[in-house]
């Protein structure tokens, strides 16, 4: 059994040996430009400031869309990792869920991808 709340453990992935690159689209819930233009900006500074503070993180950029087009994504964070042991860490890492906490408070909805590269 398993604790309440746990996840079981995942079978090792035949692709998650190499290197991930871990996409994430972020939709701001402002509707005031200016607004949006400084949540924008704390989610990047947030997030951008974790590559020196959690281990295998190879890379982390994080831009606003142009907004050129209407229905895009408003904010997008690329980063790339070891190996998916290095990104599962990341993930439970007590800054990136401290950035995450913010995040969610900014924010309608999020997509993620992840691939090996």
């Amino acid at each position: 059994m398993f604790a309440r709340g746990a996840d079981p453990p995942r079978a090792a992935h035949p692709y998650s040996e190499g290197m991930i690159r871990h996409i994430v689209l972020f939709r701001l819930a402002a509707d005031d430009d200016a607004q949006r233009r400084d949540d924008a900006h704390e989610i990047a500074a947030r997030l951008t400031a974790l590559e020196t503070q959690i281990p295998g993180i190879q890379s982390i950029r994080v831009d606003r869309d142009l907004g050129l087009v209407a229905g895009h994504w408003d904010v997008a964070l690329v980063s790339e990792h070891d190996d998916n042991a290095a990104l599962e860490a990341y993930q439970v890492h007590p800054a990136h869920k401290e950035a995450a906490a913010f995040i969610a408070t900014v924010i309608s909805d999020r997509a993620v991808v992840d691939y090996s590269i």
